[in-house]
């Protein structure tokens, strides 16, 4: 466990990158930020998730200055056509459907925004992983949905849960795709 001259601070609400955290801080407080995640979307993906991590540490970061506050964002995006699409996390069942569909068959960029701030600065940086779907048919894919879990989750699956038995290759940080890149972020709050 890493231990800190600071406080330390999640500001996210997820219970995921919660339990990534405590792999290695044991004591930290969780505050989630309220931001409007869709006007800070821009069209790379890869920017976004900077962004929106960058933009959760700073707003809990001026609730709990003297803190080290880490900020985390992940964007699930899919080539379309020759375009990189964010799939956000689905507004209904049917979004959900429509997602998975999307993804079913197809590999996929994981894309998690990281930020750590804290009173000598502040470090902002991304991680990727790659992930591949098996062809999923509809039944497959209404039953994962009427589970529930996709819901509240960026691409409408948990790499954590049901839907790890469509997942056929992961190219990159297993845990970047669960929510939180815990070797990368180990070395960022190590530079402190």
């Amino acid at each position: 466990m890493l231990k800190l001259d600071y406080p330390v601070i999640l500001a996210s609400g997820s219970p995921r990158r919660r339990e990534l955290l405590g792999k290695l801080v044991a004591d930290f407080e969780v505050v989630s930020a309220n931001i409007d995640e869709d006007a800070l979307t821009v069209d790379d993906p890869e920017q976004t998730a900077r962004i929106l991590a960058r933009e959760k540490a700073l707003v809990v970061y001026g609730m709990h200055p003297g803190s080290v506050v880490i900020g985390g964002d992940t964007v699930v995006a899919l080539e379309i056509d020759g375009v990189m699409t964010q799939l956000s996390k689905p507004v209904d069942e049917a979004d959900a459907v429509r997602i998975l569909g999307l993804l079913s068959g197809r590999t996929h960029a994981v894309i998690t925004g990281v930020c750590v701030k804290w009173p000598g600065g502040i470090s902002v940086f991304a991680e990727r992983s790659e992930v591949t779907f098996a062809k999923m048919s509809d039944a497959q894919i209404s039953e994962y949905v009427g589970t529930g879990e996709p819901m509240d989750k960026a691409g409408a699956y948990g790499l954590q849960g049901g839907a790890r038995k469509y997942v056929t290759e992961i190219r990159g940080d297993v845990e970047n795709v669960i929510g939180l890149p815990v070797e990368r972020l180990r070395e960022a709050l190590r530079d402190l």
